[in-house]
């Protein structure tokens, strides 16, 4: 059975965009169930995710294959966000602001230690 077949898109079909970290987990699930699909190689713009061309008969397989797999999937019309890789990038910006915010402190005490040193002697 050939999984890859530009014919889907002359049937009855529904676009879904997968983010690129998601694409080979997507395809192989494809593979073991029997759901065949077609993508286009040649996308000018990936960062949406990569758009697939899937059955409309194959919803229900397709929907349990994205869920059971937390496969981040969307349609045309709903824009895909992996709201955990957002939370990655907050956790970091966070972690960095607060060391930035010790430095400060130690620095401003080591200040004030040297200025109490150096009146004494």
């Amino acid at each position: 059975m050939e999984k890859e077949s530009v014919k889907i898109k002359f049937e009855e079909h529904f676009k879904l965009f997968v983010l690129l970290k998601d694409k080979i987990a997507f395809e192989s699930e494809f593979l073991e169930n029997g759901v065949d699909f077609y993508f286009e190689e040649k996308q000018p713009n990936i960062t949406c995710g990569i758009r697939y061309f899937l059955r409309d008969v194959d919803r229900p397989k397709i929907d349990k294959i994205v869920i059971e797999n937390g496969i981040i999937a969307s349609t045309e019309t709903i824009p895909s966000y992996d709201y955990g890789d957002q939370q990655k990038v907050q956790k970091i910006y966070a972690i960095t602001a607060c060391v930035v915010v010790v430095i400060i402190l130690i620095v401003f005490a080591m200040v004030e230690l040297f200025k109490e040193e150096h009146w004494l002697q």
